[in-house]
């Protein structure tokens, strides 16, 4: 019977037992790197956005809630976060949110028409109709007959 000895044996690649035996080590070890890294970068880049909003939230700037609600912005404190934020959602109807509800500063678009340059351009006769709100006269007028409730 002849039995193989070490010296008989071929020798493996030095490289290749290596990777063999800490490979699975070596690649966690990189995920993990990968993974501290990737959130750290993560972190300053929300921080910087953060940043970059609360320097954006003046007083009469448009902005975005996380409801999906338009506002202008009436007051913000970016120092204490605790206290709410008043945004006015209509000329004369400001309410108060907390401040994190606040998503964006929303940009004017630069092709977006506004009321002013729709009256502007509609013909002279039409921007008596379009300029007229709805004042008292309609408010007073009395209903008709056939407006009545029937018993």
């Amino acid at each position: 019977m002849i039995f193989a000895t070490t010296q008989d044996a071929p020798q493996a690649d030095p490289f290749t037992t290596f990777f063999g035996q800490y490979g699975m080590l070596i690649i966690l070890l990189a995920l993990i790197v990968f993974m501290f890294w990737s959130s750290r970068r993560r972190s300053a880049r929300m921080k910087a956005e953060q940043e970059t909003k609360q320097r954006s939230m003046l007083p009469g700037a448009k902005v975005l809630m996380q409801g999906g609600l338009y506002g202008t912005l009436v007051s913000f404190d970016a120092d204490d976060l605790s206290r709410p934020a008043v945004v006015e959602l209509a000329p004369g109807v400001p309410i108060e949110v907390h401040s994190q509800a606040i998503l964006r500063v929303v940009e004017p678009e630069e092709n977006t028409l506004t009321e002013d340059d729709f009256i502007e351009s509609a013909p002279a006769d039409a921007q008596d109709d379009i300029a007229t709100p709805i004042g008292d006269d309609v408010a007073d007028a009395k209903p008709d007959a056939d407006d009545q409730p029937k018993a």
